[in-house]
């Protein structure tokens, strides 16, 4: 959560002189209520992130999220427009977090794509086994609402995960034809997916089995 949990920390006009109305100063003012959205927006996620490390999402109101973040309830239908698409943008920023985690995997081993492959998974596992909304989303226990978000009505989640990954792919592996880097990509948020909500075995095992599938491709695709 963003600073005191009772108010956003925005800052105040700075007087009455640099407060006066003009066109220049208008757009200026832009990004500050830019950023005022994004921290808005922030700080309701991260909200509704930790009541999730305590109660399942069903159990979880607006009513409470709003709460968490110091604004009024009517501010998160107003910023989101419906639990549902509350639900989506919360799931799409823990998948926008994990693309960052695997990115770095990646590119920590991005000299041998069966080992990056291998981190990479690992990291996606790993977080589904020990991160509470994680947890709630992959395994839909008191939250079949988040589960749904990434099987039977999870294209957007998929899209986007598959799009960032096909941009980190195709950063450390330029040997790759952007359909392959497609294909690789979704392939890999597939079966992330599939794997941490029924796993076969520890991460790090799936990870290697994985990889050790994958890998040809990438390598076969790259001529090494």
């Amino acid at each position: 959560m963003v600073g005191d949990p009772r108010r956003l920390g925005l800052p105040g006009l700075r007087g009455t002189r640099q407060g006066r109305l003009r066109a220049r100063g208008v757009r200026r003012r832009a990004p500050y209520a830019q950023a005022a959205k994004e921290l808005l927006r922030e700080s309701l996620l991260d909200g509704a992130r930790e009541l999730l490390a305590e109660r399942d999402w069903a159990d979880v109101t607006m009513a409470q999220i709003a709460a968490a973040a110091g604004v009024s309830r009517q501010t998160v239908y107003n910023e989101f427009g419906s639990r549902e698409e509350f639900a989506q943008a919360l799931v799409v920023r823990e998948a926008e977090r994990f693309v960052a985690a695997v990115h770095e995997a990646v590119r920590a081993n991005a000299a041998d794509p069966v080992k990056a492959l291998a981190a990479a998974f690992e990291v996606f596992l790993l977080a589904a086994e020990e991160d509470p909304l994680v947890r709630a989303v992959l395994t839909g226990q008191g939250s079949e609402e988040l589960l749904a978000l990434v099987t039977t009505q999870g294209e957007p989640v998929l899209q986007r995960a598959t799009e960032q990954l096909q941009a980190v792919v195709l950063e450390h592996w330029d040997g790759l034809r952007p359909a392959q880097a497609r294909l690789l990509s979704e392939a890999v948020v597939r079966l992330a997916i599939s794997y941490a909500t029924l796993p076969s075995g520890p991460s790090a095992m799936t990870a290697a089995q994985v990889s050790a599938l994958l890998g040809p491709f990438v390598r076969d695709a790259l001529g090494t």
